[in-house]
């Protein structure tokens, strides 16, 4: 997405538009992102929370939809602090909403309460009230199969949308402009109830598609009598499910048959929303047995859900829809509006990455963009792990009312020298320069960016290559001195004259003790800056992220590959945060040709090929190439050299300890915007 682009490029974008009964001043909406961290003890919003989104109001998205606010359920509840709820104390809910609302509006953008009916069998342990998960059915729980779901209740039922009433009355009374109802979608409680196999009732709320989906029915009425029919209610809606089986999902490009909800059910169902109340669908794909499609990673194309809504689009010509996937590159919001006719394009993690996306891509500044990875290691990850809202290349994000660099000048300003120009470096001169710091950085190669230049060769992981360029073109606005191709000494660092050092070395691949005989042998970061230069059959030693990545970029230049693990699976060390990313990669691996040889190491190599210890025995591995992707050591050579020097220093990033790209930019940032 790196280009230039005149400011009237993508003017179409920033036409007004209507969805359903709601005028907003562009075409771009924020997606609903769980808030977890943003909530006060008793359910309202902190400031953290106010902020975060008042941020991408100021930076231009038309129309904020907040992330999922669960009501009180009587079989989950949400621990206090987590998550904001309208019906745990409505009237903190309405005061702190009512400056929220007010913030957001101050920008003329409109936003959108998201209110959740709760998780079903996918519940989290940590947010079970007791005893079993409660689903439509008796089914199996999502993250322990063993344990099979009880059947919620009707007068449970009832509960849960007399609660919808409430939050209806609030969210009215607070000023938002309208509620979006979480969700037909992802596989959560009221997608359970529309979802044939989820749902094996015999009462009023299973059997016919009308049926099932009488829950969600009630909540648009039950919110209408509320709020009033004029009060607009959007639905958060999953067209299909991309489930084969229970916790097993498809794979882009799979022949599978659909054990979900399918493409022609999710157009009738559709439609039978739309007769019910529902006046806007916001809409992906995919459920939690195919979480994946969801929350796409990097592995997944952009704008994937647009084959989703053009079919919606042709089968329901006046449904309004919003549609998200992947679409931070404005030529693909261009054909999700103009071609498929959506009315709204949605940025979920986009808007982490940079708040001002929207007001770039109207001023055609697109090379200004910090531009989301799609790690999902800041976000879901995070959300996931430490329920905690934030992203891996925007350590502000979230925090907008915490961290402010320009509010806190230094106290003097100082020369800083950096030795090191990867991400970490690079953000450390970034929020130095910001802050008016003067800092001077050295990097030994002839460019900028360390080992994410290496691990942004594989096709999908373009964005990474983005976040050079967009470090790069940051880095020239802010004027800051680079010196590459030199490396650094003692000696050098003395005559710099430095008040304080950063040292941001990196790391070095750890080698293996094995003889490979005379089978050439390349480390995994130059394969993948010259994947043409390997054999046709290649053994990969290491199943990680990098090896797995590795070995599908060379499938995809037609090579054999076969990977060679240690531990019992791939990713079993230092893999993906995210579970949708992990579970993808490790799937996607063998789904592309890729032979995985696991619990398994090498013995030795010769001209036959490497000898391999199975847990059935020894096999041998026809390789022309083998490449060793076993992990990196921190590299602290300089580091240990000035250890005695005066001058304040700091060691950042893979030199510190060996992590990702989050863990280094997050580091670098803390520490530079306290010097």
């Amino acid at each position: 997405m790196r280009r230039h682009a005149g400011p009237d490029t993508y003017e179409e974008l920033f036409e007004p538009t209507t969805i359903g009964s709601l005028e907003v001043r562009n075409h771009y909406a924020m997606a609903p992102m769980g808030p977890l961290g943003l909530s006060t003890s008793d359910g309202g919003w902190n400031q953290r929370g106010i902020e975060y989104y008042a941020a991408r109001a100021r930076g231009g998205i038309g129309m904020i939809i907040t992330g999922v606010c669960q009501v009180t359920n009587p079989v989950e509840q949400v621990p206090s602090g987590i998550m904001p709820n309208p019906t745990l104390s409505p009237g903190n809910f309405l005061r702190t909403s009512r400056e929220l609302v007010e913030k957001v509006h101050a920008y003329d953008s409109k936003i959108v309460l998201q209110v959740g009916a709760g998780f079903g069998r996918v519940v989290m342990k940590s947010i079970l009230a007791g005893g079993r998960p409660a689903a439509p059915s008796e089914v199996p729980y999502c993250w322990d199969p063993s344990i099979t779901c009880r059947e919620i209740t009707r007068d449970e039922i009832a509960r849960i949308v007399a609660n919808f009433r409430v939050a209806a009355g609030v969210a009215k009374a607070a000023g938002y402009d309208a509620i979006q109802v979480h969700a037909v979608h992802e596989g959560y409680l009221l997608d359970q109830f529309a979802i044939e196999k989820m749902n094996r009732r015999t009462d009023e709320y299973g059997g016919s598609l009308e049926n099932r989906l009488r829950f969600a029915r009630e909540i648009v009425e039950a919110v209408h009598e509320t709020a009033g029919d004029d009060f607009p209610v959007q639905v958060r809606y999953s067209v299909t499910s991309k489930m084969k089986d229970w916790n097993h999902g498809a794979m882009p490009g799979e022949e599978y048959e659909e054990a979900g909800r399918d493409v022609p059910e999710g157009i009738e169902a559709a439609g039978l929303l739309r007769s019910y109340g529902y006046d806007a669908f916001d809409i992906d794909v995919g459920c939690y047995d195919a979480w994946y499609w969801n929350h796409p990673p990097m592995y997944q194309e952009k704008g994937l859900y647009l084959p989703y809504a053009q079919q919606l689009k042709e089968a329901i010509p006046d449904l309004p829809i919003i549609v998200a996937g992947r679409l931070d590159d404005p030529e693909l919001a261009l054909r999700a509006t103009r071609e498929i006719g959506a009315e709204m394009v949605s940025l979920g993690r986009p808007v982490l990455a940079d708040a001002d996306i929207a007001n770039k891509i109207r001023e055609g500044r697109l090379e200004a963009i910090r531009p989301c990875i799609s790690c999902q290691e800041g976000c879901l990850g995070r959300i996931e792990e430490y329920s905690s809202l934030g992203c891996a290349v925007n350590p502000e994000a979230c925090r907008e009312a915490d961290l402010k660099l320009v509010a806190v000048p230094p106290h003097r300003r100082r020369k800083v020298m950096i030795i090191g120009g990867g991400v970490a470096g690079m953000e450390a001169a970034r929020v130095l320069a910001e802050r008016g710091h003067t800092p001077v950085l050295y990097e030994k190669a002839d460019h900028l960016g360390g080992v994410v230049v290496a691990g942004g060769q594989p096709s999908f992981k373009d964005d990474d290559l983005d976040l050079v360029a967009w470090y790069e073109h940051e880095l020239a606005q802010l004027e800051v001195e680079i010196h590459l191709g030199s490396e650094v000494t003692a000696e050098v660092i003395d005559g710099c004259g430095a008040d304080e050092l950063i040292v941001a070395t990196g790391s070095t691949p750890r080698r293996l003790p094995i003889d490979f005989g005379p089978i050439p042998v390349v480390e995994a970061t130059d394969a993948l800056l010259d994947q043409e230069a390997v054999g046709q059959r290649v053994a990969i030693v290491g199943g990680g992220t990098t090896g797995c990545e590795l070995a599908l970029s060379l499938r995809e230049r037609g090579r054999e590959v076969t990977v060679v693990e240690l531990e019992p699976g791939l990713l079993a060390k230092n893999g993906p945060l995210c579970a949708a990313n992990r579970d993808m990669l490790r799937t996607l691996v063998g789904f592309r040709g890729t032979r995985v040889l696991t619990g398994s190491s090498v013995i030795s190599g010769s001209v036959e090929g490497l000898e391999v210890r199975t847990p059935s025995g020894t096999e041998k591995v026809a390789a022309d190439t083998v490449i060793t992707a076993t992990g990196y050591a921190s590299y602290r050579q300089l580091w240990e050299a000035i250890d005695g020097s005066p001058v304040p220093k700091h060691l950042l990033g893979d030199a510190r300890r060996v992590s990702n790209i989050m863990y280094a930019i997050w580091d670098a940032y803390e520490v530079a915007s306290k010097i």
